[in-house]
Order: structure tokens, then C-alpha cells, then sequence
């Protein structure tokens, strides 16, 4: 939840930010960066023994930015960007049912290595959501099944040719309405 909530954020809430607010800018930088840190300590958290010391010097870290990041979202930023569009009460209506829609398609695991930024997180984000969508039905439960890599890999090329074609007639679609 944490990181679809985020991605959400990165490609609708932070653009407009930026764009509607003359500090948008420095405001969502930070934020990205402590994003970005989540995102490396969730990674290092899975690679490390739960057993191993430093395994809950890791999850203390994470919690604490977590909660930063909570804070800096609703006490600055949010509010900032209600501020700055404190007269168009129907765009703030848009950008949140566009948040909603993105976090309940986004990627639902941490992926480090994509843009904290639109376009390349929401090109990313895809072909990544349909892949971790299938990894937490794949991960081990009760039944103990597992998808094999090559299902994963099946399933990630469709979700990349079904992100292309729609792009595809994005960009036709637009080509008639000139």
C-alpha cells in the first residue's frame, strides 16, 4: 500500500504541485528523496535475514521516514497544493479521484530504479503493477503455489504490449482531434 500511495503521488499529485505553485519544485524534490530512500530501505530490508542485526536497524530507519515523509506530505505539501489551488475546487476534485484511480493500478512493491517522475514512472509503472500484482498472488501462502519465472515474464511482456498499444492509439486519437 505504502509504495502504490506513493507512486500515486509522484505521477499526479507532486506534477501538479510543481506546476501550480512557484516553490513546487523544492517542495516535491524532498519528498522524492525520501521516497526514493523508502524505496532502497524496503529493498535492502527483503535482502536481509530477519535474524541479522541490522535487519531492525533497517525497519527502525524505514518507520522513521515513513513517518517524515507522512508529516512533510500533510503539513507542506498538501497543504500547499490546496493553497495554490484554493479557487478551483474542480481541479482539486480531478486531481483526487486521479490519485485514487493511479494508487489502486500502481505498482504495489518498491522498484528503486524507476524515475521518481512522469513520464518514466508512469511508463514504467505498467508493465511493474501487472508484475507485482502476480507476484503477490504467486507469493508463498498456505497452498504454497508460486508462479513460475517464465508465467512472470509471460505476464510482464502482455502488460507491456497492452501499455504500447494504448499508447498507440493515444497518440492516433490525438492526431484527429488537431
Amino acid at each position: 500500500m505504502t509504495f502504490s500511495h506513493a507512486f500515486a503521488e509522484e505521477t499526479v499529485l507532486w506534477p501538479a504541485l510543481r506546476r501550480f505553485a512557484a516553490d513546487g519544485e523544492e517542495l516535491t524534490s524532498r519528498v522524492e528523496a525520501e521516497h526514493q530512500q523508502i524505496n532502497d530501505l524496503a529493498v535492502e530490508i527483503q535482502s536481509t535475514d530477519p535474524r541479522d542485526p541490522g535487519h531492525d536497524r533497517l525497519v527502525t530507519a524505514a518507520f522513521a521516514l515513513i513517518r517524515e515523509d507522512i508529516r512533510d506530505e500533510e503539513d507542506v505539501l498538501l497543504p500547499r497544493l490546496q493553497e495554490a489551488l484554493e479557487y478551483d475546487r474542480v481541479r482539486l476534485r480531478r486531481l483526487g479521484s486521479a490519485w485514487e484511480t493511479v494508487r489502486r493500478t500502481a505498482p504495489t512493491r518498491p522498484h528503486p530504479a524507476v524515475s521518481r517522475r512522469p513520464p518514466g514512472n508512469a511508463l514504467a509503472g505498467v508493465p511493474l503493477s501487472a508484475l507485482d500484482r502476480l507476484r503477490d498472488l504467486s507469493a508463498p501462502s498456505g497452498s504454497g503455489g508460486r508462479w513460475t519465472a517464465a508465467a512472470l515474464a509471460a505476464a510482464a511482456a502482455a502488460a507491456c504490449l497492452a501499455c504500447a498499444a494504448a499508447l498507440r492509439r493515444r497518440r492516433v486519437g490525438s492526431m484527429y482531434r488537431r
